[in-house]
């Protein structure tokens, strides 16, 4: 009997946490650098600091997308007080363009997380229509499902996500 290869999301409890079980109908890349973001990969900070190059598939590129990125383990994976944490919202991005096409309505800000291992989540909706997604009035405690509620998203076309955590090293010096 062949295995069945489990959903990363699911695995990694994107599915859950953050958005609903959905079915990818859109390629998405996001790339830092060079170096190209695959579901649990490890990034640290200091390589997530610019913002990262997105391209989005699709094949009518009168259709528009909106692009979130947020940590739903902030301020800490155990006591996650503020998830989701919003780091960028991107909107009016055309098909088969990148974000650099869209709307920047929040400013990308790196994740910069402090204690534990945070799962950075990138979900891509598919607008109905021009200017029809606004900006929250805060970062912390944004809801990824209610968001795409309140703006007649639906279900998320793809999503991606990797691991951060602070840099090795920038702790305090260890007492023996």
């Amino acid at each position: 009997m062949p295995r069945v290869a489990r959903d990363p999301l699911v695995v990694g409890r994107v599915i859950g946490d953050v958005l609903d079980p959905f079915t990818r109908s859109i390629p998405l890349t996001v790339t830092f650098g060079n170096r190209e973001v695959t579901n649990g990969c490890d990034f640290r900070p200091s390589h997530v600091q610019n913002q990262p190059v997105v391209s989005i598939g699709g094949d009518d590129f009168r259709n528009l997308y909106t692009l979130i990125m947020v940590d739903p383990d902030a301020p800490s994976p155990s006591n996650p007080t503020l998830r989701e944490y919003l780091h960028w919202l991107v909107t009016d991005i055309p098909a088969t363009t990148g974000a650099n096409y869209g709307n920047e309505v929040v400013t990308y800000e790196s994740p910069r997380p402090s204690v534990g291992i945070h799962r950075i989540v990138l979900v891509l909706f598919r607008q109905l229509g021009r200017e029809t997604v606004y900006a929250p009035g805060w970062r912390q405690n944004f809801n990824s499902r209610e968001f795409a509620e309140l703006y007649n998203l639906g279900l998320p076309v793809a999503a991606v996500y990797f691991n951060c955590q602070r840099e090795s090293g920038s702790g305090g010096r260890r007492i023996t």
